[in-house]
């Protein structure tokens, strides 16, 4: 990618107020040439937040309960970018941008071209197919670019919402402590067959001059785990070193830091890569509320979920994992007991927290409704919330045996006559697996949505890990598996193969305006600041 030189600090400021306006206790390396400027704090805390908290004062089988009465009324914010909703119009092929990290340190980038037949709703007949399309029609990849962007494995990426302009912000962490930061742009690639450029690589990558290095953040002391855009004015991280950066835009100032206790030492768990006479420590996920105000975290070496204010960048509470619950969700006496993954529901009433070999489903009042296993037994690594018709939502897993399973939430059924199991979440179907011919793990998958008023499918892209990209198409309503042989779905529409061991993937539709100049690259102006709708306080 090409690079700027000059630090991002044009444009007009807006004030802000709560968590994002404490001032900033690590500068970044670059861009990190920004005028200093002074901002206002809120120390009082709305009425609807002292609602939104609640008490914490309520104790559930020997432990601290989080906070239960969370504002549903509030506004909610932009959906998370691994599920992406466009306003795409029907005719023409549909453009999606992919991006990976690999152990490799390379950082990735292919453009698909999907023609818009492969997105129509299947027939019976034509349910589910392994086959790669081998015709004209079939999905066209092309490379945008592919380095080595890390000293080390890259372990996390993210990519920013979705707005007016025609470029997104893209941020790649990595176990060397630091955080890239890119702008990637969001037009679709140049398919009128113009003569390129010759390469002496066996894989030619086509350079976009929109494409831009911002410059690098060293907002952690340790490997960073986790990164994440609520909106696209600021950028949320989570390291090994127990804290989560908050950092803005606008200037890539770290306006806040939430750390998190380390861990009492427990013993070594299996898996388990402190250093000899160190504590297992570290944030594993965080999830934030669509209404942007709570955050839950997990830590490594901890048995316990964690909420957070966002207004104060306070502790709001912690609920501990009981020793029942966790052996429910395949956490034996010898596992780390720790959560690795947690997410929220759509509506914010409920979420999951995953761990090795299950997941559990809390309500707003922290009490646990459900546990989530596969069957057969395997570990689970991704989580993503599925929409299908009737303003409905499935839990969508990815798995260690090439599978993803699709749960559906709201009808748990119980399974044994014990009054203290919990019901357990039917799968009603399975994506690849070795029925398909997908044997290796599914790191991780991003579901985006075609946006086309009249399609009846939804896009998954799946990364594994032995470096294959897959797209698939499922329909937007799932049947529900009768009895105990889970039934498959979807089909198999495009593969690549990236001979990377792939770690992390993120993908957006390529939706912006095609026709700029390529040759003068972007206009410097164009980071500067943000509108109220776009860079307002969260």
């Amino acid at each position: 990618m090409a690079t700027t030189a000059k630090a991002i600090t044009n444009g007009k400021r807006k004030r802000e107020g709560g968590l994002y306006n404490s001032s900033a206790k690590r500068p970044a390396t670059s861009p990190a040439r920004s005028n200093e400027t002074k901002t206002s704090t809120k120390t009082s805390t709305s009425k609807s937040t002292r609602q939104t908290l609640g008490q914490a004062d309520a104790k559930l089988n020997g432990g601290s309960v989080i906070p239960v009465e969370l504002q549903t009324e509030s506004k909610t914010g932009p959906p998370s970018s691994k599920a992406v909703t466009n306003g795409v119009a029907d005719e023409g092929p549909l453009h999606v941008q992919m991006i990976t990290g690999s152990y490799e340190r390379i950082l990735h980038g292919v453009a698909a071209t999907i023609p818009r037949h492969l997105l129509n709703s299947q027939t019976e007949d034509d349910t589910f197919a392994v086959t790669k399309p081998q015709n004209e029609d079939s999905v066209a990849f092309s490379d945008t670019f592919l380095f080595a962007a890390h000293a080390s494995a890259i372990r996390c990426l993210s990519v920013s919402p979705s707005t007016e302009s025609n470029w997104r912000y893209l941020a790649t962490g990595s176990s060397d402590e630091r955080i890239n930061v890119y702008s990637i742009s969001t037009a679709p690639p140049d398919t009128s067959g113009a003569a390129k450029l010759p390469s002496f690589a066996s894989n030619p990558t086509a350079e976009n001059p929109r494409n831009k290095s911002l410059g690098t953040l060293i907002h952690h002391d340790r490997g960073v785990t986790c990164l994440q855009f609520p909106a696209k004015g600021k950028l949320f991280s989570a390291a090994e070193d127990n804290t989560v950066a908050i950092s803005r835009t606008r200037d890539w100032t770290m306006l806040s830091s939430i750390k998190a206790p380390i861990p009492k030492p427990q013993g070594r768990p299996s898996g388990d890569t402190a250093a000899p006479g160190q504590t297992p420590a570290g944030v594993n996920d965080f999830a934030i509320h669509p209404s942007q105000k709570l955050m839950l975290s997990v830590g490594r070496g901890e048995r316990c979920l964690r909420l957070w204010n966002l207004m104060t960048g306070k502790k709001a509470g912690v609920l501990n994992f009981d020793r029942d619950l966790l052996a429910q969700v395949g956490e034996s006496r010898h596992s780390s007991g720790e959560g690795r993954s947690v997410l929220w529901a759509g509506d914010g009433e409920s979420y999951f927290v995953g761990f090795e070999r299950g997941a559990a489903l809390f309500g707003v009042d922290s009490q646990p409704r459900a546990i989530i296993k596969p069957s057969p037994p395997t570990k689970l690594h991704c989580y993503r919330m599925l929409p299908v018709d009737n303003k409905k939502e499935v839990l969508a897993v990815s798995t260690e045996d090439g599978r993803i399973l699709f749960f559906d939430t709201a009808n748990a059924e119980s399974t044994d006559n014990d009054k203290n199991k919990l019901p357990t979440c039917h799968c009603i179907a399975q994506l690849g697996g070795s029925e398909a011919g997908v044997a290796g793990r599914i790191k991780d998958f991003a579901v985006i949505d075609s946006g086309a008023a009249h399609s009846s499918t939804v896009l998954i892209v799946a990364a594994s890990s032995d470096g294959a990209i897959r797209l698939w198409t499922i329909p937007r309503m799932i049947n529900n598996s009768s009895g105990t042989t889970v039934q498959q779905t979807g089909r198999l529409i495009g593969t690549l193969e990236t001979s990377n061991r792939i770690t992390c993937l993120d993908a957006f539709v390529l939706d912006g305006a095609a026709g700029l100049d390529e040759t003068s690259g972007l206009n410097e102006e164009e980071f500067g600041g943000f509108d109220d709708e776009v860079g307002g306080e969260i």
